[in-house]
């Protein structure tokens, strides 16, 4: 017979054992899991940063076919990427495999120079009013082509300081067209796989916020709506229903290097677009995206490629529109990097 004493300590101990097994430890696994992948976003940023030492080649090429897979319209491009006043630059090597001209490319270049300055002294000067006191004088617009005066990155002495701006260069934001945000209680660890001969875990996403604003951008809409009167507010309404609704019908998949917290991978499928309205003259069937990552130098994760497929239906029949990018020759930039055109002298 069983004394009470040892009866009740294996009462206890069964116990034990049960609440173990009750949600709270699924809670904490989910929590850990989210605790690694907040740390995956925080290294991709890093990655970024890391990037602005190399520059790179480009090909880029859309492909566009209608019922039966016949070709209607297809384009390819080859650039290469190099720092010129402190700024990547995109330069046009070659259309359709054909040579582009040293006017047109430096017209080219130029263009983009420009633009880009623009855009990162737009970002510059909001930021700066993000950290001004109210009440305080705006910071005075400069010239696009021309840094702020004092400026110590004016007059560069190496790569690291020879760059000068701060948005991401246009290859990376492309890459990472999809702006994955941390999204607590989102992921789900299918399990361990093998990728380009890596150990790498699989981690399924159903996003809330990848279709969302963030706090800022919202904040400047819900502004622009107040300005503009109570028509606004009837598209802010459609706007977050769109959102919601690509979210919900939205299917991620990442492929996370664990030792470096790294994603080296992820696919984008948009199951279902049948809320998308004008539906009888444009059928949305589906979208899928697919990045993948290389690691070309030591511990620096680099896009590697980019593949984005549509499918809809017209009244002639599917079209199918493919969208592709490859990066690759990543090298070291030098300051007295010049670009070479296939043919010319």
């Amino acid at each position: 017979m069983l004394r009470p004493r040892f009866l009740w300590s294996a009462l206890l101990a069964c116990a034990s054992a049960a609440v173990s097994l009750l949600p709270g430890s699924v809670l904490s696994a989910q929590s850990d899991l989210d605790a690694f992948m907040r740390q995956v976003m925080e290294r991709r940023d890093d990655n970024w940063k890391k990037l602005q030492q190399y520059i790179l080649d480009e090909r880029e090429e859309f492909d566009l076919r209608g019922p039966g897979r016949f070709p209607l319209w297809g384009e390819r491009r080859d650039f290469t990427w190099f720092i010129r006043d402190g700024f990547f630059v995109r330069s046009p090597l070659k259309v359709n495999g054909a040579a582009v001209g040293e006017e047109d490319r430096r017209k080219y270049e130029d263009t983009y120079l420009r633009r880009q300055k623009t855009r990162d002294r737009r970002e510059r000067e909001r930021a700066a009013a993000g950290q001004t006191p109210a009440g305080d004088p705006p910071s005075p617009t400069l010239p696009a082509d021309e840094p702020p005066e004092g400026d110590p990155l004016a007059a560069p002495t190496d790569v690291e300081s020879f760059i000068r701006q701060t948005r991401q260069p246009e290859f990376i934001s492309t890459a990472y067209f999809l702006r994955f945000k941390f999204d607590e209680g989102r992921y789900a660890l299918v399990g361990r796989e093998q990728f380009d001969g890596r150990d790498v875990l699989r981690v399924e996403y159903y996003p809330q916020k990848l279709f969302s604003d963030d706090a800022e951008r919202e904040r400047r809409r819900r502004r622009q709506r107040d300005e503009a009167g109570g028509g606004q507010k009837n598209n802010a309404a459609v706007d977050n229903t769109v959102n919601r609704l690509m979210n919900k019908g939205s299917r991620v998949t990442l492929w996370v290097e664990p030792t470096e917290r790294q994603i080296i991978k992820y696919t984008f499928d948009n199951v279902d677009m049948d809320f998308f309205p004008g539906q009888w003259l444009v059928n949305l069937t589906g979208g899928h995206a697919t990045m993948t990552m290389s690691q070309p130098f030591k511990d620096v994760w680099l896009p590697r490629d980019l593949q984005i497929q549509v499918a809809f239906i017209l009244a002639i029949g599917e079209i199918d529109a493919r969208f592709s990018q490859s990066f690759h020759d990543y090298r070291q930039a030098d300051i007295t990097t010049a670009v070479r055109v296939p043919g010319a002298r």
